[in-house]
């Protein structure tokens, strides 16, 4: 299946301290929530091993929207700005976004 009119939102986690990784999780699910949001994956690397898996990050996410215009309103969104500031920042040394649209 095709994705049309999609804007992906995916984003990398690495953790300081990797018994942080429920926690991180716990402040990812409060996005839950945000209506600009139309589909939502929490993930971990998964067990593949091939040599052009990155498997170093801690967890992922995965968001859709409907096009830019959305992702942009999530970003401004407090639950997101909340997240950022009192989950991503002291828990991550580091933070990867990939963002793409439709060709």
């Amino acid at each position: 299946m095709f994705l049309n009119n999609t804007f992906v939102h995916h984003v990398h986690f690495w953790l300081k301290n990797k018994e942080d990784k429920a926690k991180l999780i716990e402040g990812l699910e409060t996005l839950i929530p945000i209506t600009h949001i139309r589909d939502m994956h929490i993930g971990v690397p998964a067990d593949t091993n091939r040599d052009v898996i990155d498997r170093s990050y801690d967890v992922s996410l995965l968001l859709l929207f409907d096009d830019l215009e959305a992702e942009e309103a999530y970003q401004y969104d407090p639950t997101h700005v909340i997240f950022a500031e009192q989950y991503a920042k002291p828990l991550c040394s580091k933070v990867v976004v990939v963002d793409s649209i439709n060709i």
